[in-house]
């Protein structure tokens, strides 16, 4: 294929990474509040939208005639219907470190870059070298509070466990059978009693709002001061994008300062950004 089309932004952040970003011809909607998107291809924020994964844009996409679209796999019901319009599809489900590379290896493959894709796949497997550099440590309890709010949690289903578990951490709410964000409760969560709580990269609230919040004052996180943020001024690392793994190194600088450094982190988000989306992020300058 010589065109594409992305109605995700994890396919979109992957293309750039594949260094196919020049082919695109539209991309998911509210494309231009993407951060990494401007760092590294400002032009995808003029793109034509084909819209979301609950309002995809069938007719609007077949104009563009791409030789190939990329779809999450909640559109697969569409499927039949964009195949009967003459697009060619595949659908990505990449929550998590496999799903992730199966979507890297089917990209790679249909475009013709296997190798690109493994060098990007080699770059991600660092986690597991970050995992084992961290064997033999204790492994404090994390909460992963959501998004929305802080009483929402990622069970054990979800990347954001994986995140946990690379960075030397446990899941505090690894006992939910949820395989979205899970509500809870301040008394699920005092029950748990996590030795860290650690926010979602797009939080709609802060460090100061959990520290502050008389009814976790009993938390062993939050008397110790345990709370901190995902980085989210490039884009967000706790989600399956490619630079995911960074996610891991940030919060096992912050489970494990003595073993990883927030220099170590910073250093491996520059070389991977340099790398793969061509540009240098802030933190290294």
């Amino acid at each position: 294929p010589e065109s594409f089309v992305s109605g995700y932004y994890i396919s979109t952040s992957l293309l750039i990474a594949l260094g196919l970003d020049d082919q695109l011809v539209g991309v998911e909607a509210k494309a231009d509040k993407r951060n990494i998107y401007k760092l590294s291809a400002p032009e995808l924020t003029e793109l034509p939208s084909v819209g979301t994964a609950k309002e995809f844009d069938l007719e609007g996409c077949a104009a563009l005639k791409p030789d190939l679209v990329i779809v999450p796999t909640k559109l697969k019901d569409s499927i039949p219907a964009m195949e009967e319009l003459g697009l060619t599809v595949i659908a990505v489900n990449p929550e998590d470190q496999t799903k992730l590379f199966e979507t890297i290896d089917m990209i790679s493959t249909a475009a013709d870059i296997v190798e690109k894709g493994q060098e990007l796949e080699y770059w991600i497997s660092d986690a597991e070298s970050l995992k084992k550099s961290l064997d033999g440590v204790e492994t404090p309890s994390v909460y992963l509070a959501g998004n929305s709010a802080l009483l929402q949690t990622a069970g054990p289903e979800m990347y954001q466990s994986t995140l946990i578990e690379n960075a030397g951490g446990v899941n505090a709410a690894s006992d939910i059978a949820d395989t979205y964000w899970a509500d809870t409760s301040y008394e699920q969560i005092l029950s748990w009693n996590p030795d860290y709580i650690v926010l979602a990269a797009d939080a709609d609230y802060d460090v100061d709002s959990v520290l502050n919040d008389s009814a976790l004052a009993d938390c062993t996180a939050v008397k110790e001061g345990h709370i901190a943020q995902i980085p989210s001024d490039i884009e967000a690392l706790d989600s399956p994008v490619p630079a995911s793994f960074l996610g891991s190194y940030y919060v096992a600088s912050i489970l494990h300062p003595d073993v990883v450094t927030e220099d170590d982190f910073k250093t491996t988000e520059k070389n991977f950004y340099e790398t793969f989306y061509g540009f240098t992020p802030e933190s290294a300058n």
